[in-house]
């Protein structure tokens, strides 16, 4: 007894040790992919930042300067949005310049530099060996099904050495692939390792970024998300409460009436009973009406270009979108999109008397950016129940921001910068 217990419980330390190798392999070879995407956007970046520098000499190359930092503050922020899907969050420094003399001085820029040529080598060449391997291991190892229906001239291996004629080399082709497998299990992991550690050290803040500052400023954004959840919850419970609880409870009330009724004057009842199928089916409408305040239904039927052209069309004012989010975000960061357009689009309705307004929704480098405008009156005050104190809320929910440009005379231009995947 004691014998099978010990030679189960290696078989139990043998399988989770199996099953925690190709997760491990499994995980570092989608790290790898994913930053062969950042490496070839940085290496895009990076020649033009030289094309910029060598254009520079004639005066042209100052012009491009703004643009190129942009370009590569945005693939730095890309970069640590990426890390934060794969392991601990990097902290950004705060916005570097984009303008060129500060930028030159700046640390920060200074680091994504040197960054963006490390991840843009280094990276790009893990990348690469983190995409082919396991095609180089599928190939080889699976070359015996398929090497006798092939022309002769394309059964080499995967690196193009040697080629088979014969079973006997097939299977040697075979056990080339079992050892790309070897590889992809035993050295992914730590391919993976090395092409995050530059982002890590260098995209993250230096020391002479005051982090206390951000602590205080994660601190208030996550009161602001419990306020605004437990908000949510009371409208929910109010809703549920004053609506549909008690036309439910006035169902119950019919439905009794009509019971002892039913028999003396069966006309009065069926008329209780009519009234209670009603009130019945206006708590059913009520119910569904806080169920789609919740979480819209559409967002998972249509995405969130369905959903804010929905949005549109049922808005009193003529109002045109122009939707540009090529992936699906996280289903928390569209409700709140969604959320937020359908507050704007009902401000501008109630109070800005303006005769059209656009929302424009962008999904770039691991951030979605909405822009609401409509050409009213302006004047939009946060503190005057225009509902903007609950949409900053919900924003700063997801550490992103807000922003509003309402000058008297308008227009009023609402714009909203959201993590796509937080």
């Amino acid at each position: 007894m004691q014998q099978d217990a010990l030679t189960g419980d290696r078989n139990t330390t043998l399988k989770e040790t199996v099953v925690g190798t190709l997760r491990g392999a499994g995980t570092a070879t989608g790290q790898l992919a994913s930053g062969l995407g950042t490496a070839l956007t940085a290496l895009l970046v990076l020649l033009w930042l030289a094309l910029t520098a060598v254009t520079s000499l004639i005066g042209v190359g100052l012009l491009m300067a703004p643009g190129v930092l942009r370009a590569l503050h945005a693939v730095s922020a890309r970069e640590r949005t990426r890390l934060a899907r794969w392991g601990p969050e990097v902290v950004a420094p705060e916005p570097p310049p984009t303008r060129l003399r500060p930028a030159l001085v700046d640390p920060t820029t200074r680091r994504e530099l040197r960054w963006m040529l490390r991840h843009s080598t280094l990276g790009l060449l893990l990348g690469l060996l983190g995409v082919w391997l396991p095609l180089f291991a599928v190939r080889d190892t699976a070359f015996p099904l398929y090497w006798t229906f092939m022309p002769k001239g394309l059964t080499a291996t995967s690196i193009g050495i040697g080629s088979a004629h014969s079973w006997p080399e097939a299977l040697a082709v075979a056990l080339l692939g079992l050892g790309w497998i070897s590889i992809v299990l035993g050295l992914t992991p730590a391919m993976a390792r090395a092409q995050a550690g530059p982002g890590r050290r260098l995209l993250a803040a230096g020391p002479e970024t005051d982090l206390s500052l951000r602590v205080v400023e994660l601190t208030a954004t996550r009161a602001a998300a419990l306020d605004a959840h437990a908000t949510e919850l009371r409208r929910i419970e109010r809703s549920l409460h004053d609506g549909a609880q008690n036309r439910l409870v006035g169902v119950t009330v019919l439905v009794g009436a009509a019971r002892r009724m039913v028999a003396r004057d069966p006309a009065a009842a069926d008329e209780l009973l009519e009234r209670a199928q009603s009130a019945a089916e206006q708590a059913l409408a009520e119910l569904r009406t806080v169920s789609r305040s919740i979480l819209p239904p559409v967002l998972a039927d249509r995405g969130l270009t369905g959903a804010l052209s929905g949005l549109a069309a049922d808005c009193a004012v003529p109002c045109r979108t122009d939707v540009d989010v090529p992936e699906r975000c996280a289903a928390s960061v569209e409700a709140t999109a969604y959320f937020v357009v359908a507050e704007a689009l009902t401000n501008v309705a109630k109070h800005s008397g303006a005769t059209h307004a656009t929302v424009t929704a962008r999904a770039r480098g691991g951030r979605l950016r909405l822009r609401v405008e409509d050409d009213g009156r302006g004047g939009a005050d946060e503190d005057g129940g225009s509902g903007l104190t609950g949409i900053r809320r919900r924003v700063a929910a997801h550490d992103g921001s807000l922003t509003v440009a309402s000058p008297p005379g308008g227009p009023t231009t609402l714009e909203v910068d959201l993590p796509c995947g937080a």
